[in-house]
């Protein structure tokens, strides 16, 4: 047993915290990945952009692949900006704001949108003008998108952001050593506090960034069928 295992006996029980906690950080990061790619696949499909996939580097630190994410994200919210700068200049001024009406019937702005996707790529998919909508006139690159980047640069910047994603096969020691530099219950307890708060925004964040993307997928795959 080490030293400070016998100065402070809850130790061990943080340090599986710890251990669970972490893993738990890195699944809603993987799921933020495939969400991420499975977005910009659609985007890239049907709304003609060139948005690059994204992978997790297990070499990397958990700040890295957090900013990887962000980059994505990035990337994701000038294309829908341009989709919106191109919809505002090719359509009159009517037209446009019926895309972002709530009382507007969807088929109505599904042909609007469509229409300009047609003169833009000059033959769109038969789910352009659909998807232009769901990412238009919903909140969702607004608020999903936003409120994501800003927890995960929050996470880059915290205790956990200098973790390598790989460190879970290296053992206890070898974990606590990399969060914490030397093993002191105070720091223990402020760790697993730091992943509690982290992790608990960041999993309800990463839910409704998938549910979302989710939604855009499920409409583009009955669009098609």
């Amino acid at each position: 047993m080490a030293l400070s295992d016998l100065l402070y006996p809850d130790n061990p029980k943080r340090r599986q915290e710890l251990i669970h906690l972490h893993q738990e950080l890195l699944n809603c990061m993987s799921i933020n990945f495939q969400a991420t790619n499975e977005l910009a696949g659609v985007l890239n499909e049907h709304l003609g952009c060139n948005i690059t996939c994204i992978q997790m580097r297990e070499s990397s630190t958990v700040k890295e692949n957090c900013d990887i994410i962000i980059q994505a994200m990035s990337e994701i919210q000038q294309q829908v900006q341009k989709i919106d700068s191109d919809m505002k200049e090719k359509l009159e001024p009517v037209l446009y704001q019926k895309l972002y009406d709530i009382k507007e019937p969807e088929l109505e702005k599904i042909a609007i949108a469509h229409k300009v996707f047609s003169i833009i790529l000059g033959e769109a998919t038969s789910t352009a003008g659909m998807v232009a909508v769901k990412l238009l006139s919903s909140n969702f690159i607004t608020l999903a998108v936003s409120n994501l980047v800003s927890l995960l640069a929050q996470i880059g910047a915290s205790v956990l952001g200098g973790i390598s994603i790989t460190i879970l096969g290296l053992g206890i020691e070898m974990i606590l050593h990399a969060i914490l530099g030397a093993v002191e219950r105070n720091q223990l307890l402020e760790a697993v506090k730091s992943y509690e708060k982290h992790l608990a925004e960041f999993k309800a964040a990463s839910e409704k960034y998938q549910r979302d993307i989710q939604e855009v997928a499920s409409s583009v795959k009955q669009q098609v069928q």
